[in-house]
């Protein structure tokens, strides 16, 4: 029997909602059937934090590993998404009481993904938070916003935790379709040498 799969990425394209003043998305046909060429080729221009993405270690620590370096394991394997819409600014640890154990765990937060506007007003998680999934015995943390910290932080306090304790991160998923519950993640990361940052193509697959 064929397993459902939940797409959670968005859709890379011109004018894509990117961090202020980040590298916008461009499309370029550098080969075009239409000049006689054999097939079509493009050239892209974006962020590493285009779309959904995973955060490479490198991204927030001067001596982090690259995203070409890091262990792919974290981003296969089962995850719990949690419905954290309406919790406030940031996701505390009393904000998880049903949280049993997981490897993996993506947050809810929009109550629609702004898929043509950038949001600068979205819930992040709380480094005490970051600190207790690591307990836990997480290894991935996902958010559907832009970052797991808030826009205006300057400290990074909860990309600071994740450093801490070696967990992955994945933002910009896009959890609109998807009910609370546990799920088969695949969001690999391009290995990208020196790359601080990578977008993923993120689905979720019903366990059974």
């Amino acid at each position: 029997m064929t397993r459902r799969i939940w797409d959670i990425s968005q859709r890379l394209r011109p004018g894509l909602p990117v961090w202020p003043d980040d590298t916008a998305f461009r499309q370029e046909r550098t080969w075009q059937m239409e000049d006689a060429s054999p097939v079509n080729v493009s050239a892209l221009t974006l962020s590493t934090h285009s779309g959904a993405h995973a955060d490479a270690p490198l991204h927030y620590a001067t001596d982090g590993a690259d995203i070409a370096s890091v262990d792919i394991a974290p981003y296969l394997g089962e995850c719990l998404v949690i419905d954290a819409r309406g919790v406030g600014p940031l996701i505390e640890v009393a904000d998880l009481p049903h949280l049993q154990s997981a490897d993996r765990v993506l947050f809810r937060t929009f109550e629609r993904f702004p898929h043509s506007d950038w949001e600068s007003e979205t819930t992040a998680i709380a480094a005490a938070t970051i600190e207790w999934l690591a307990v836990q015995g997480v290894k991935l943390v996902g958010i559907d916003g832009p970052s797991i910290d808030p826009q205006s932080s300057k400290t990074m306090d909860a990309h600071k935790a994740v450093h801490r304790h070696d967990l992955r991160v994945l933002e910009g998923l896009v959890l609109d379709d998807v009910p609370e519950g546990r799920y088969e993640l695949i969001a690999l990361p391009l290995p990208i040498v020196g790359g601080d940052a990578s977008p993923v193509r993120a689905v979720l697959r019903a366990l059974a």
